[in-house]
Parts: C-alpha cells; sequence; structure tokens
C-alpha cells in the first residue's frame, strides 16, 4: 500500500518523537514542561490513542514507553518556547 504523505505512515508506542510532536500540535503551549510531567499516564494513553495516524494498542503500552513520550513531548515544547 503506497503512502501519499509521510503524515500518512503510520506510528506505535515506539514512535515516541512523533507521538510528542502530534501531542504538542494539539495541546500547544497549553501545556508546559512543568505541567506535561504531571499528565497522569491514564490521560495520556487516552491522547495518544486518540492521535489519527496512531496504530498501537492500550495493551502495548508500557510505562517506559509513556515516560519517554513525555520527556520528548518536553523537548519538542522547549523547542518552540525559546
Amino acid at each position: 500500500m503506497p503512502f501519499k504523505d509521510i503524515e500518512d505512515l503510520p506510528i506505535d508506542w515506539k514512535d515516541h518523537e512523533d507521538v510528542a510532536m502530534a501531542l504538542y500540535e494539539r495541546f500547544g503551549e497549553e501545556f508546559g514542561e512543568g505541567k506535561i510531567y504531571r499528565i497522569r499516564f491514564t490521560e495520556l494513553i487516552e491522547w495518544v490513542l486518540e492521535i489519527p495516524n496512531f496504530a498501537g494498542t492500550r495493551e502495548n503500552c508500557s510505562e517506559g514507553h509513556l515516560e519517554q513520550i513525555q520527556a520528548k513531548w518536553v523537548y519538542e515544547w522547549r523547542d518552540n518556547n525559546k
């Protein structure tokens, strides 16, 4: 199946940076560094599963993936708020 655009590619739990970029696009400056690290993992899982091209499942999620997503989200926030 050919992909018309790179954004059509499915992403999964291991694609931490892609997930973080999608979360930053959704929430923008609403979530600063401190607020990102205080997000409950139960909420974060739901937000990730709502990403349009996200192909992962709740069962394949791990605490390590969520921690990496939070860290990458903070880096994305910092890059856009210099």
